[in-house]
Formats: structure tokens, C-alpha cells, sequence
């Protein structure tokens, strides 16, 4: 019983992270609370604690507000779920391997990228917009990190540079349980509409054109 209260806070602790984030979409911010909701419930049933009834937002119902049929209802409701996912968990004939590879690990991880150089000939500004990417589900994982590189080859702000440094954080336990997770670099070019373009007269400055992407060739380490 001890393992699997711990198992459920160290869960807890990584949605807690991921709440207080603030960059969660509003759908899947709901999603979470929910789940976190769900979570709570169960443990206090198995710690033989008092069952707390909750509306469908996950806000805990005030009995001074709502009726006692509705009460009822709801305590009905929550017990018969909190029944339902009980069976689920005594029906599992095979351990939880990843439960103790969570126990083992910390609820929550970061990344931490020093930029040093952009080795880029193009003659021109760039922005140069750094993320996690999975390669198996073709999708971005993480916010930007966005490096305004100037035509010279050094940082547009000057100060910034060998400064250029970002922390990825919330990365939780599935982006661990990710097969590759690769750190890609997309690179926009800002300036002429094309770069053989000569006379100033006739062309067109500041615009933003995709110019290239890079990305490490092998999984990151963590």
C-alpha cells in the first residue's frame, strides 16, 4: 500500500508542475484537473478516508449551496467510480514496472541548452527557434526558445552574447518514457524577398522567409 500511495503522489506532484506551468491549453488544462480530481478521490478511499464529492469541473461541492438529494447523488456517483477503477487496478495480473521507475526517478525534469555559435552563411538577419521534437508522433513537445542572430554573425543584442541560455522545464516521466526526443533548430531569414536581390530600389525589406532546420542526429540525454 505504501508503493502505491507513493507511486500516485510522485503522479501528483508531476501534474502539480504541470498546473502551475501555466502553458497548458484551457481543454487540456480541464483534462488534467480532472484527472488530478480523480486521483485524490482514489487515494483517500484507499487510505479509508472521507469521500469527497465534486462537481463536473472538479470543484468541491458546498453542502451549504447544494441540496441533499443532489449530495446523494453525487456521492453516489464518486463511489461508484471510485468502485469501478479499483476493480480496474485489482484486475492487473502484471506489475507496474514504470511505477517504480517513477519512484526512482524525480517527479519532474528539465533541459538546459547553452547556446555558444550559429555557423550559418546567409548574408542576411536571422531568427533561429529552438524546441523538442518527437519524431514518432511528428510533433513539437516544448515552447520556443527564439535567438535573433544578426547578418555579422554575432547575436542582434550584443550583451546576449555567450549568454544565450534556456532551461526546458515540466518535462515529466512520459517525455522520459519517449523512444528519441531530438532538439531542432528552425532558421528564418528576415530581410529581402530574394537574396540575389542587389539594388535597394527594388526590393522589399524586413520580410520573414523560412531559410532552413537542423536537429541533433542521435536522442538526447537526460
Amino acid at each position: 500500500q505504501f508503493q502505491q500511495v507513493q507511486s500516485m503522489m510522485c503522479d501528483l506532484m508531476e501534474w502539480r508542475s504541470q498546473l502551475l506551468s501555466g502553458t497548458l491549453p484551457k481543454d487540456e488544462l480541464k483534462e488534467l484537473k480532472q484527472k488530478v480530481t480523480s486521483k485524490i478521490d482514489y487515494g483517500n478511499r484507499i487510505l479509508e478516508l472521507d469521500l469527497i464529492v465534486r462537481d463536473e469541473d472538479g470543484n468541491i461541492l458546498d453542502p451549504d449551496k447544494t441540496s441533499v438529494i443532489s449530495l446523494f447523488h453525487a456521492h453516489e456517483e464518486a463511489t461508484n467510480k471510485i468502485t469501478e477503477r479499483i476493480k480496474e487496478e485489482m484486475s492487473k495480473d502484471q506489475p507496474d514496472y514504470a511505477s517504480y521507475s517513477r519512484m526512482s526517478s524525480s517527479p519532474t525534469h528539465s533541459l538546459y541548452v547553452f547556446v555558444r555559435n550559429f555557423v550559418c552563411r546567409i548574408g542576411e538577419d536571422a531568427e533561429l527557434f529552438m524546441s523538442l521534437y518527437d519524431p514518432q508522433k511528428s510533433t513539437i513537445i516544448s515552447e520556443n526558445y527564439l535567438v535573433k542572430w544578426g547578418s555579422r554573425g554575432f547575436p542582434k543584442e550584443i550583451d546576449m552574447l555567450n549568454n544565450l541560455k534556456v532551461v526546458f522545464t515540466d518535462l515529466g516521466n512520459k517525455d522520459l518514457s519517449r523512444d528519441k526526443i531530438y532538439l531542432v533548430c528552425q532558421i528564418v531569414r528576415v530581410g529581402r524577398m530574394d537574396l540575389r536581390d542587389s539594388n535597394s530600389k527594388k526590393y522589399t525589406q524586413g520580410l520573414r522567409r523560412p531559410f532552413g532546420v537542423a536537429g541533433t542526429w542521435r536522442p538526447l540525454c537526460w
